[in-house]
């Protein structure tokens, strides 16, 4: 649970280091105003999120195990070196053994783990181990585009750039075997904008 009060206490203090006076117009509703956002930004801390998998669906048995793949799924977060935001793109595809789940589970499971202080190689390992524990998936792949505030905002001003990560387990941990599944995620889909027209 955030502490919304101790919140608005610490953005006073900031706000008078900077050499700013939190009283004057304008400012006086910044303190309130930051602590609702941290609560949206911080929403997943202590969350468990293998439990946001929810209710799975028998699969049959005798169709091929081929990959289920989800491409194109917004997140934001947090980055804990500066707490600036990066957002970007989850690609996440699972080979599933005999359950599947609905797909409005993953963007869940995402939004829970990309909510908290993060970095966003931490978050593609959390989303691969998750999904792989959570529903006993024979292989799975995590992509993640993102744009980082302490690149674009600060320091070198990178504004164009992202990064790209990629966690992976089971039999999509072999490039053969994710290939094709790579170059799915990297087609344009229609009115794509964006980092998915980049991708």
């Amino acid at each position: 649970m955030v502490d919304r009060a101790r919140i608005e206490a610490a953005v006073l203090e900031i706000l008078e280091a900077i050499g700013e006076d939190p009283n004057r117009e304008g400012l006086g509703s910044t303190p309130r105003r930051v602590a609702e956002a941290y609560s949206e930004f911080f929403s997943g801390v202590g969350v468990d999120a293998r439990a946001l998998l929810g209710e799975t669906f028998a699969f049959d048995e005798a169709a091929p195990r081929e990959p289920v793949l989800m491409r194109g799924i917004t997140f934001r977060s947090v980055c804990e070196h500066h707490l600036l935001p990066f957002e970007g793109l989850a690609h996440i595809a699972y080979v599933p053994t005999d359950r599947l789940i609905g797909l409005g589970r993953l963007p869940a499971v995402v939004d829970a783990l990309a909510s908290r202080p993060q970095l966003q190689e931490r978050l593609g390992e959390q989303l691969a181990d998750t999904i792989a524990d959570g529903l006993d998936a024979t292989g799975v792949l995590v992509v993640l585009e993102a744009s980082h505030g302490c690149v674009t905002l600060r320091g070198p001003r990178q504004v164009g750039s992202t990064t790209v990560t990629v966690a992976s387990r089971g039999s999509l941990s072999e490039p053969a075997a994710r290939s094709e599944l790579m170059g799915l995620i990297g087609q344009p889909t229609a009115g794509a904008t964006g980092h998915e027209a980049a991708l």
